[in-house]
């Protein structure tokens, strides 16, 4: 069902409308940086010491979920926030429940990737006893890793996904769903969007280190930037340069790799030393 016509903004399509509907609906967007800002504090309080560098240990299933669901709050709400100001804007149901509704089907899609990601790290390592540990081929899996999320920023693949993110209005219109049930269906879809266009970055936060506060935030302004800048393409070129240049120094030289913990080296991201 397509979403009302009186509500629909007249701006074009691309970014304008969405930066339009944040201006109409400051409060929404104000409660979801709000929601971002106690979930990098809180992230922050809890991964104080726990950096181990690339392919840091999840801890359980449980654990691990919990962090990765308030993770994402932290890294996705302020990008997000334009596209669920415009859902705000367009729908015909004026309760602050259903705007909510779109961001927490938005987190659901990211909770599931989070899943996959666990899954995987844990089957690799199970089955390959430990192949992931620094002094065995986790230096140069991280390295491969980053290389490959460089390769992916330039595919057409990134490119339709980051449009798609880019292009709310556009997205919107096509996957219309009314009443709560629908804003739940269509964030978790403009959530698996967003999968597509950032799980390479995602994949480079676990070679880096995903219990690095440093790295997540570096991530995150990357996502954001690729999202919001008018440059687009100058945004996801640079981006996979400095993907690129990090696999290399990981593979050369990865004391030179700024706040990267080196595991067995001593060296301690600048949060907090391990055990504090």
């Amino acid at each position: 069902m397509s979403a009302p016509a009186q509500e629909r903004p007249t701006a074009g399509g691309g970014l304008a409308p969405a930066f339009a509907a944040v201006r109409a609906r400051l409060g929404l967007v104000a409660a979801l940086f709000a929601l971002a800002g106690l979930a990098w504090w809180w992230t922050v309080q809890q991964m104080r010491g726990m950096d181990e560098g690339p392919w840091t240990a999840l801890g359980t299933l449980g654990w691990f979920l919990g962090v990765w669901v308030v993770m994402m709050a932290a890294m996705m709400f302020p990008s997000v926030a334009p596209t669920v100001a415009l859902y705000s804007r367009m729908t015909r149901q004026r309760s602050p429940l259903s705007p909510l509704l779109f961001a927490g089907g938005y987190l659901i899609t990211w909770v599931g990737a989070g899943l996959v990601a666990f899954a995987l790290v844990a089957a690799v390592d199970r089955m390959s006893g430990g192949v992931l540990a620094w002094d065995r081929a986790g230096r140069w899996v991280a390295g491969a890793t980053l290389v490959v999320a460089a390769v992916y920023e330039l595919t057409p693949l990134k490119d339709v996904c980051l449009g798609k993110c880019r292009s709310p209005l556009g997205f919107l219109l096509g996957s219309w769903r009314d009443g709560r049930w629908g804003a739940v269906r269509m964030g978790a879809m403009h959530g698996a969007w967003c999968v597509g266009c950032c799980w390479a970055l995602m994949a480079a936060l676990f070679a880096l280190g995903v219990m690095s506060v440093a790295w997540m935030a570096l991530v995150a302004g990357l996502i954001a930037l690729e999202k919001t800048l008018p440059w687009r393409r100058a945004a996801t070129y640079a981006t996979a340069a400095l993907l690129l240049a990090l696999g290399g120094l990981v593979f050369a030289a990865p004391d030179a790799v700024p706040a990267l913990t080196v595991p067995g080296t001593g060296q301690m991201d600048e949060m907090g030393p391990m055990g504090s």
